[in-house]
């Protein structure tokens, strides 16, 4: 079954970071990155530019409206996602745990539907 994994973190706390702080993070997020597609588990996966660069789209009375910024403020941002196909929530759970961003933020993880 195919699980997102969305990855949330404080974009206030993550600007703070130094380069050398950056370097490591990063270093731990190729790491995870290999780690899944050497296990046949990585369909995709992708970084977010931060929500200043976001535009939220209603549609009201047939007409979009636009607004600058994310849908809702929150302490946690959405940063980025995996897609990995895992046998059952247990691996999920497992490999969600090891995404670096758990470690000072939250990963949800969402079963993707599939139609047919």
């Amino acid at each position: 079954m195919k699980y997102a994994m969305l990855i949330y973190t404080d974009q206030a706390e993550e600007g703070k970071h130094s380069p050398e702080e950056m370097n490591a993070i990063m270093g731990a997020y190729y790491g995870f990155t290999n780690e899944v597609k050497e296990k046949k588990l990585y369909v995709a996966g992708e970084a977010l530019h931060p929500t200043t660069s976001a535009t939220t789209v209603r549609v009201r009375d047939g007409k979009a409206l636009t607004t600058d910024g994310p849908f809702a403020e929150t302490k946690e941002q959405l940063g980025g996602f995996y897609l990995l196909d895992c046998k059952d929530l247990d691996e999920a759970i497992e490999y969600a745990a090891k995404i670096p961003g758990a470690s000072h933020g939250s990963v949800e993880i969402r079963p993707i539907v599939i139609f047919s």
